[in-house]
Parts: structure tokens; sequence; C-alpha cells
């Protein structure tokens, strides 16, 4: 029984590929940058515009916040066309 389980091994680690391809890897990680960009924007969003609706001079910082989390969108893309 053994030495059929290491036949088995050795078959299996020689006809081995890759689970997923590069452009499959890098197609997931700018997927995830942008879900969690969307994440984060749900809550920011909603408390800019109530910090605007109670003080129209905070339109300036909660455009800046509001904005932030897309550039991780952004570096991941640019990270992606690098590599």
């Amino acid at each position: 029984m053994i030495e059929s389980t290491t036949d088995l091994s050795n078959v299996v680690l020689q006809n081995s590929s890759p689970a997923l391809l590069n452009d499959g890897a890098a197609a997931i990680a700018v997927g995830l940058a942008a879900l969690a960009a969307g994440y984060a924007e749900r809550g920011i969003g909603s408390a800019a515009v109530g910090a605007v609706a109670e003080d129209e001079d905070l339109f300036v910082t909660g455009l800046i916040f509001t904005v932030l989390p897309e550039t991780l969108v952004i570096l991941a893309l640019v990270t992606i066309f690098l590599v």
C-alpha cells in the first residue's frame, strides 16, 4: 500500500501545473482592491454627505476622504502594468 502511494504522489507531482496563472492572479488582485475600495466608500460617503449637510465648509474634506480609497484601485492597476 505504501509503495503505491509513493508512485501516485510521483505521478501527481510530475504533472502538476499552477492552479492560477499570472493573468488570473492579477485580475483577482485588482478585483479585490476594487471591492475593498467600494466597501470603504460606503461608510465614508454617507458620513461625508451628513457632514456637508450640517456644514457646507466641509465639502472639500468630504470629497478628499471619499476619493481616497479609489487610489488603492489605481495603485493596484499601476502595479499590474509595471510587473
